[in-house]
């Protein structure tokens, strides 16, 4: 279990099933994600936001403040004022990742990771995402990119504890450890 997520978890049910019941899981998810995004490229926000000496109220104004210049729904927007009045901003970026999570098991879908050696051709994403899905039961694969200069070649995949690795690099280490083995 991950550091702060018994704290997160209870926000987030709470949170999915307001949405849930609103029809609004994948706006409220979208809105979560850019302002996580938003405090990203501002440190200096989520230092204050850390600052013990900075009263509730002013924290939670802010952070409204932040959520209406995003056009965030009230839903959002009210959610992201409760969690900063009780001194837990700190975890958003855990909550987002939890609700991003309960929307996509509603929706049948999953994230991969996958590291490749170069950019996906959109064919290549295609096929990745088909093979992946099969191999997950049927499941719709999102797939969440990154260049990895380090590998010689192909790609590592992981879906949760799920670990596909069909890189170059992969491949000579079974190449190798067989010839060890004769």
């Amino acid at each position: 279990m991950k550091i702060g997520s018994a704290v997160a978890t209870p926000y987030v049910r709470a949170l999915h099933e307001l949405a849930k019941e609103r029809s609004q899981t994948e706006i409220v998810g979208r809105e979560l994600v850019a302002i996580v995004e938003a405090l990203r490229r501002e440190p200096a926000v989520g230092i204050f936001f850390s600052l013990p000496w900075v009263p509730a109220p002013a924290k939670r104004a802010a952070a409204l403040e932040i959520a209406t210049r995003l056009g965030a729904a009230d839903l959002t927007r009210d959610f992201i004022g409760l969690v900063t009045r009780q001194g837990r901003a700190g975890l958003l970026p855990m909550i987002t990742e939890l609700f991003q999570e309960l929307v996509d098991e509603d929706q049948g879908r999953v994230r991969a990771k996958v590291r490749t050696a170069v950019a996906l051709t959109d064919a290549d994403r295609a096929a990745l995402q088909q093979r992946l899905g099969r191999a997950l039961g049927g499941k719709q694969v999102v797939l969440e990119e990154a260049v990895d200069e380090h590998l010689l070649g192909g790609f590592i995949a992981e879906v949760g504890s799920y670990f596909v690795d069909g890189s170059l690099d992969g491949q000579l280490a079974r190449l190798r450890e067989r010839l060890a083995r004769g």
